[in-house]
């Protein structure tokens, strides 16, 4: 896996990725508007990079791009990938590995997920103050790798209170809803029945998607203050459950995408 990880950072290095200080993973259906505020991109493809692996899931287009966001040097993954792919955990969380060797000081995660909160709506964000992982593997399980982080790593503050409390201030600024909740990890790739939407509403979440967590745990291993947050893009009312299709998930994303996006161009300004 060391090895993987070092020929992945320096084709990049070689292919101009030489100093990004802010790495972005940008989740379904989010794949637009930020990469738009990126200025002097270098743009590469996944399948282009030793050991990345190739993004399946429609909506997902499989490029790295390197530019400028309001003057500092960002790194986003334009497409991310999941468990229920058939990746491993480790291969899912390579890029975020390479990006900490690149010299990324701090991450920002996006996703789309299901509103298990009835005070909230779909079209709403929230920004994850913690997880529950039900997810069945964990990219931490094997060998632990000395250099990148502990065999046991803390996870009381997976969050970083730094960004997070930026993100709430920025929100509140810019007039724009921040919900702050618990995101549950689940491996997918089906939505869930009415009685496990109700079940996860009972052990704690807010909101249920099927990424982030892996990127997470390894970003807390690596020592990378990361922050995340969620486009509630469907309600999960177990009582007035109704059938959802990936093309309304992608329509909601799609409306919040500038939203999202405006946060995290100010929190970037501001770091």
């Amino acid at each position: 896996m060391i090895n993987q990880i070092r020929e992945a950072t320096d084709y990049l290095k070689r292919h101009g990725v030489t100093s990004p200080e802010v790495g972005v993973i940008l989740g379904t259906g989010l794949n637009n508007k930020f990469v738009e505020k990126i200025k002097n991109p270098v743009i590469i493809n996944y399948n282009s990079i030793p050991h990345f692996p190739i993004s399946t899931v429609e909506f997902h287009k499989g490029k790295l791009i390197y530019g400028d966001v309001k003057g500092k040097k960002v790194l986003a993954m334009q497409g991310r990938f999941h468990y229920y792919e058939g990746y491993s955990m480790q291969q899912i969380t390579l890029p975020v590995r390479v990006m900490k060797l690149l010299g990324v000081q701090y991450l920002l995660i996006s996703n789309a997920a299901g509103n298990l909160n009835l005070k909230w709506k779909k079209g709403q964000l929230m920004l994850l103050e913690d997880h529950i992982n039900l997810q069945p593997d964990n990219p931490l399980r094997g060998p632990n790798v000395e250099i990148f982080g502990p065999r046991f790593p803390d996870m009381s503050q997976p969050y970083s209170k730094k960004l997070n409390n930026r993100l709430i201030k920025i929100a509140k600024q810019r007039k724009i809803k921040l919900n702050q909740g618990v995101y549950v990890a689940v491996m997918g790739p089906n939505l869930e029945t009415r009685a496990e939407y109700r079940f996860l509403g009972r052990i704690g979440a807010d909101a249920v998607g099927m990424s982030t967590v892996p990127e997470v745990l390894v970003a807390n291993h690596m020592g990378l203050p990361c922050c995340a947050i969620s486009v509630l893009t469907d309600d999960c009312d177990p009582d007035n459950l109704k059938p959802v299709v990936l093309s309304d998930i992608i329509a909601i994303a799609g409306k919040t995408e500038g939203k999202l996006t405006e946060l995290y161009v100010e929190l970037i300004a501001s770091l």
